[in-house]
């Protein structure tokens, strides 16, 4: 699942096809590689592939009848999902011998007492690869795991009922669909995504997971809600509230007063995206998502520990991102890289 904070003027960008309308050309872009085995949470972990929020987006991923890549087993690779026998080759998607396993992203530990620095290395991360993972971020782990059981959940239920969210129009807010934007894809990603809107919630914007009250009520701690509706608005919630601290430490590290970044992107738009990533036969002709970087400000990442699949561009070189239990991924989006004037490096997701 993913989180992403976003400004409202940047959705024209982010509805669009992906790579175009991007801010910088030298942010550090990102792919997402299709799995060899079927992405799984463990018990009453998070979601198929982490919740995230925009400018701090969640995101699940479900497949509805005849339509998406689970709906059709993915036991081959049609024509419409792939690259071409020559597409590593080509370029097209990285190839083995070029994804670095062991490089990996920079990690920080929030819970470490000294605040000046955490807060300097939240910048050399952002400066350097606009991408690193958190510690002890203060999010309740029984909040993650609930999150990510609802994930789980709504990908086991019938194909029927997922079709009831299913939409190929990438301006909906609330949507069940494959690749991104299969109107204009010449190649669709190898996944389905659930697309949910979190914030602001308002008479036109019903709060997320509406549509998952028919689902029985999984058992959670009695500290949790008992319904889903109100486990996933509690987990954005959090999300968001983590998305404002990193904006502080980032202003901070930028010698700016930590209300900064917040106060100059303005009204936000927050919404949650599921990503499932089916098993693939021929993940070498494939790719779950393609490099890119994120128009918006920020995403934060919950990623299914048990596959792995997330790779950043540093220096002409793919790294493989190893998730740590329990932490989150912080992307920083192409806006954020403008607002700081360029002293921080772009990153996607």
């Amino acid at each position: 699942m993913c989180d992403e904070l976003e400004r409202k003027r940047g959705r024209t960008e982010r509805r669009g096809e992906r790579g175009k309308n991007r801010a910088s050309s030298g942010g550090r872009r990102v792919y997402v590689r299709p799995p060899l085995a079927p992405v799984r949470a463990r018990t009453g972990t998070k979601g198929a592939r982490g919740p995230q929020t925009d400018n701090i987006l969640p995101q699940l991923l479900l497949v509805p009848p005849s339509r998406g890549v689970s709906s059709a087993h993915a036991s081959t690779v049609t024509s419409i999902y792939s690259l071409g026998a020559t597409a590593e080759a080509g370029g097209a998607r990285p190839r083995r011998d070029e994804v670095v396993p062991d490089a990996d992203i920079p990690v920080v530990d929030l819970a470490n007492p000294d605040r000046a620095a955490v807060v300097a290395q939240i910048g050399a991360a952002c400066s350097s690869h606009g991408f690193f993972q958190v510690l002890n971020h203060g999010l309740p782990v029984e909040v993650m795991l609930a999150a990510m059981a609802v994930a789980h959940d709504f990908f086991r239920l019938s194909p029927e009922e997922k079709a009831k969210l299913y939409s190929d129009d990438p301006a909906k807010k609330t949507r069940l669909s494959t690749s991104f934007n299969v109107r204009k894809e010449t190649v669709h990603n190898w996944r389905d995504y659930l697309r949910l809107h979190c914030h602001p919630e308002g008479p036109a914007n019903p709060p997320p997971f509406r549509y998952f009250s028919p689902i029985p009520a999984i058992s959670l701690s009695s500290s949790l809600p008992e319904n889903r509706m109100d486990v996933i608005s509690t987990y954005c919630k959090e999300v968001q509230e983590l998305g404002f601290r990193f904006y502080a430490a980032l202003s901070e590290s930028l010698g700016l007063e930590q209300d900064y970044i917040k106060m100059v992107l303005g009204e936000q738009e927050q919404h949650m995206a599921v990503n499932f990533y089916p098993k693939c036969p021929s993940p070498e002709l494939t790719y779950g998502l393609p490099a890119h970087t994120v128009p918006n400000a920020l995403t934060i990442l919950m990623m299914d520990e048990q596959v792995a699949g997330l790779q950043v561009l540093k220096e002409g070189r793919w790294i493989a991102v190893n998730p740590q239990p329990n932490a989150f991924i912080i992307n920083l989006g192409d806006q954020l890289q403008v607002r700081a004037a360029g002293v921080t490096a772009g990153g996607g997701e």
